[in-house]
């Protein structure tokens, strides 16, 4: 990345106490120049029109549109008509998005992971595009979660970040309800990555996922690893070992037995694979977690 453009830090944009959402209001949105930042964005533009653009790429925006802007995708905005639009800054390392079934839901993915990382193939058209009634509901949960911040009462970070998790479900349903057919197209890769979420534990081959992206076998692999930058089984083994190591770290069971939990068949493959993701054995890690 060049270093002609300039990086917004956490410590100028976020409260002193390291709160991790900030509630940003731009009406008009005014010239800021190309920049990128230390923390992702959910933008809703909520009034007006205007040119995004992101390096050599540029978009048109309308009332409406939903996006999310990660922190190492330099952006800014051109030929504003009054345009107006919320930011909502976040740390995604310091916020709880793996809770709960969040990560099952196709829209979520979609949403964060697909169509930011699709956006120049697909010319933006796979965007979230808000209509009216879901407009006013998304910004009845921001305005929500822009009061808990500004009062700062005692438990506004609970109140907060279960607000922001609200959001978050919310536009990922709407996402997931999306009659546009390129944000169909994520969703089809979407229903997959879900899949591996809800399923890890269980027996998941290539051609499962395949039949539930609907999309031919070579087409299905080059969009995902496409998105992903890796494959679906590595991808499959990745969540596997995630889980593992929560359960290493927070249980005493058996490492054979976490092993059979999290969906793998052979304790020894398990193993050999826990140390190529991590750098140690099973074992070590429980040690050096304890």
């Amino acid at each position: 990345m060049s270093e002609m453009i300039p990086t917004l830090k956490k410590e100028d944009w976020f409260h002193s106490d390291g709160f991790p959402i900030v509630v940003e209001r731009r009406d008009p949105q005014e010239p800021f120049g190309l920049h990128c930042h230390e923390f992702a964005e959910i933008v809703i533009i909520t009034g007006g029109k205007g040119v995004h653009i992101t390096g050599e790429d540029s978009y048109e925006l309308v009332t409406g549109d939903t996006f999310v802007i990660g922190g190492d995708r330099p952006h800014d905005y051109l030929n504003m008509d009054q345009l107006s639009l919320i930011n909502i800054l976040f740390d995604p390392l310091e916020l709880p998005l793996s809770i709960g079934d969040l990560q099952s839901l196709s829209g979520y993915h979609a949403l964060f992971t697909l169509e930011p990382a699709w956006r120049k193939r697909h010319q933006f058209t796979s965007r979230l595009q808000l209509n009216p009634a879901e407009l006013i509901e998304t910004l009845r949960y921001i305005e929500s979660l822009d009061q808990e911040l500004k009062q700062r009462s005692a438990g506004f970070r609970t109140m907060a970040t279960l607000t922001m998790l609200q959001l978050v479900t919310f536009l990922s349903r709407c996402y997931s309800r999306t009659r546009n057919p390129e944000s169909k197209k994520l969703l089809r890769i979407a229903e997959a990555i879900s899949h591996i979420q809800r399923h890890f534990d269980r027996s998941i081959s290539l051609d499962d996922l395949v039949e539930i992206s609907g999309m031919s076998r070579r087409n299905f692999i080059r969009t995902f690893e496409g998105t992903m930058e890796t494959s679906p089984i590595k991808y499959l083994i990745q969540v596997r070992i995630q889980e593992a190591s929560r359960l290493l770290r927070s249980t005493d069971r058996s490492i054979t037995d976490i092993a059979f939990d999290v969906g793998f068949s052979d304790s020894n493959y398990f193993s050999r694979q826990f140390r190529t993701h991590l750098g140690l054995s099973p074992r070590e890690y429980r040690k050096q977690m304890r």
